[in-house]
């Protein structure tokens, strides 16, 4: 089998263990899957450094109900529909609210019990 190499141009040296990693990627992994998965990073890269880098759907949730106390639930759920603007003015999309409403009305009811 011929061994073919690539030199490339990085902006800081990588470690050992970087170095293992990649030579074990490029071994195992066909180039084209390579080629896809840089693309990726790539774009996301571009993505959260432009700002523009949307967050996932559990992260948004967990940011919105993680430290709510059981006042907050039950005053957020009084006043859903000014939420409800709130969210969409974020960005939100129904079903990322329905669910933050779901585990306010969790958060609600299990510390009143």
């Amino acid at each position: 089998m011929v061994k073919h190499f690539v030199e490339l141009p990085i902006s800081k040296k990588p470690t050992d263990v970087d170095l293992k990693k990649l030579k074990e990627y490029f071994k195992d992994m066909p180039i084209s899957e390579i080629l896809t998965g840089l693309k990726f990073a790539k774009n996301r890269w571009s993505a959260k450094d432009a700002g523009t880098l949307k967050v996932g759907r559990k992260s948004i949730i967990k940011k919105e109900v993680h430290s709510v106390t059981l006042e907050q639930a039950q005053w957020r759920l009084k006043n859903w529909k000014m939420m409800i603007a709130n969210y969409r003015r974020r960005g939100y999309s129904y079903p990322t609210i329905s669910r933050i409403k779901k585990i306010l009305i969790q958060k609600s009811k299990k510390k009143s019990k």
